[in-house]
């Protein structure tokens, strides 16, 4: 990987997907075309994602996520034991509906769209969550690669509902250990075929600590059923750890963000790193990939007593926003960060992905060129006054 680089430039993972590749996704999920035909249209949006990274001058590439409905819901083509379900169909399994589509309306949350895989027997795999991916990568590319998988709580999390899954795991615990098995050969499977990075999502550890008394986030189908922050955030330690346990040969990031689904920043979570960071350094990873660029990420001093613990996968660009981002700010911003992390500690990428949810990308592919391309350049700036 790009070890003897200052800042090297990375996504965290989702490309925008082209409104065709949406359309056969579709086909696929409906039984219209074969998985095999899928791929054969996918591989031209992956290699389109490839060429927009290399061009822009990301160093540590990604495929897009374009063969994934969205970050995590894809583990049901993968996964026996596993149903796809849209956010309005999990309706008729809230004990408080009405209060259920209130969230969604305030979140801005398109309940027919987006959706969420639920546990409905015993889980097992029936194949690589994402080798396909891995090796369509690293056939396509020379730099350096990343792929991102859901994180273990996040997984857990998401695919335990009660009511659906309780049948299969009476506890969230029990699915959670199968959920750690199948990560971890996983895992052995993608450094076994080079890749340099993987990165696990688990973003909803922001809505641990800011989200609302009466809500979980809607990424997860554990809605209504909050629990005290201090034991979620121990239990996430705890899968992480034993996800990674013993794994060495490649570098391990856990993505945390506030959500990126909309583009009304007001529906988005906010607060500092500051409660999250005491659990996040017990995670055994090298880097912290965190959203940074918008003033919802909270001040960096929390970071002061964190001083180079891990790495920072540092979120200098909104990919919310049509504004590309000046090269000068965002070496501004990175000079801020660098009172707490050296140079060679901190990874430059955008706050999170481009098209985290199939049919709620959140910026187009020319957008999304530029901003890399404004973090190349800055990162190209700061090689130049720290190198």
């Amino acid at each position: 990987m790009s070890k003897n680089k200052l800042f090297p430039v990375t996504v965290v993972g989702s490309w925008t997907r082209p409104a065709w590749l949406v359309s056969a996704l579709r086909q696929r999920q409906a039984g219209e075309i074969t998985g095999a035909e899928f791929d054969a249209i996918a591989d031209d949006a992956v290699l389109a994602a490839i060429k927009y990274q290399e061009d822009a001058g990301v160093d540590i590439v990604a495929d897009g996520e374009m063969r994934r409905d969205n970050f995590y819901s894809f583990v049901v083509d993968k996964l026996n034991g596993m149903r796809l379900m849209k956010l309005s169909q999990l309706m008729d399994y809230v004990k408080d509906r009405a209060g259920f589509e209130e969230i969604l309306r305030a979140l801005d949350v398109p309940a027919f769209a987006i959706k969420s895989p639920i546990a409905v027997e015993k889980v097992s795999e029936r194949e690589g969550l994402c080798t396909d991916e891995a090796k369509f990568l690293k056939q396509h590319t020379h730099r350096a690669t990343k792929i991102p998988i859901p994180g273990p709580y996040l997984l857990t999390r998401s695919s335990w509902f009660e009511g659906l899954s309780d049948q299969a795991y009476p506890t969230r615990e029990e699915l959670a250990r199968d959920v750690v098995k199948i990560l971890r050969r996983e895992i052995l499977r993608l450094k076994e075929l080079g890749i340099d990075f993987i990165q696990l999502d688990e973003p909803s550890l922001s809505q641990v600590v800011y989200g609302d008394e009466a809500e979980q986030t809607f990424m997860c189908a554990a809605l209504g059923s909050r629990t005290d922050p201090t034991h979620e955030l121990e239990f996430a330690v705890r899968l992480m750890n034993e996800t990674v346990d013993g794994i060495d040969g490649v570098h391990f990031g856990v993505h945390v963000c506030r959500g990126n689904w909309s583009r009304k920043e007001n529906v988005l979570l906010q607060g500092n790193y500051g409660p999250l960071l005491p659990w996040l350094m017990r995670m055994n990873v090298h880097q912290l990939v965190l959203e940074m660029a918008t003033p919802r990420a909270g001040e960096i001093e929390v970071f002061k007593e964190y001083r180079n613990e891990k790495e920072l996968g540092l979120g200098v660009s909104n990919p919310r926003t049509d504004e590309i981002e000046k090269p000068s700010d965002i070496v501004k911003r990175v000079k801020e960060v660098l009172r707490y992390f050296d140079p060679e500690k901190i990874y430059l990428n955008p706050d999170c992905g481009f098209g985290t949810f199939a049919e709620r990308c959140v910026n187009s592919s020319p957008a999304a060129f530029h901003k890399l391309q404004a973090i190349a350049e800055a990162a190209e700036m700061l090689r130049k006054e720290c190198g």
